[in-house]
């Protein structure tokens, strides 16, 4: 898990910050962003493998950060957060899953492990 790099984006200080620490006690490496701006520089700066993203943020919408990152970086897996409970949009546009929250940190580290792997195959 020590060479596992996944980056949060959520408006939710407290959340990302919190759900972060909880992925960095596991040894998994978490970066957090803000919003979708930020998560976009820090992707172009440093690719995670897998981006777990809120879909309802201020300004850039989680969906229009999925549409970018699949379209300029189409091997970065991208999970998705909701609290509304849809999800159909994210997983057409090319999500790998979508999570409600609020979440339970063991689902996420399955999911992020599942991602981590289909990226592995993607390489080979």
């Amino acid at each position: 898990m020590a060479d596992w790099k996944v980056l949060i984006v959520d408006d939710e200080k407290d959340f990302v910050s919190t759900l972060a620490e909880r992925l960095r006690l596991r040894g998994i490496r978490a970066d957090e962003a803000p919003s979708g701006e930020e998560a976009l520089r820090m992707i172009a700066a440093d690719s995670p493998q897998v981006v777990v993203l809120d879909i309802m943020m201020p300004g850039m919408s989680g969906l229009d950060v999925l549409k970018r990152i699949k379209a300029d970086y189409p091997r970065i897996e991208v999970i998705l957060l909701t609290g509304l409970g849809t999800k159909k949009e994210g997983m057409d546009l090319g999500a790998m899953d979508c999570l409600i929250k609020p979440l339970q940190i063991e689902e996420l580290i399955e999911k992020i492990n599942k991602a981590v792997q289909k990226e592995g195959r993607a390489t080979t």
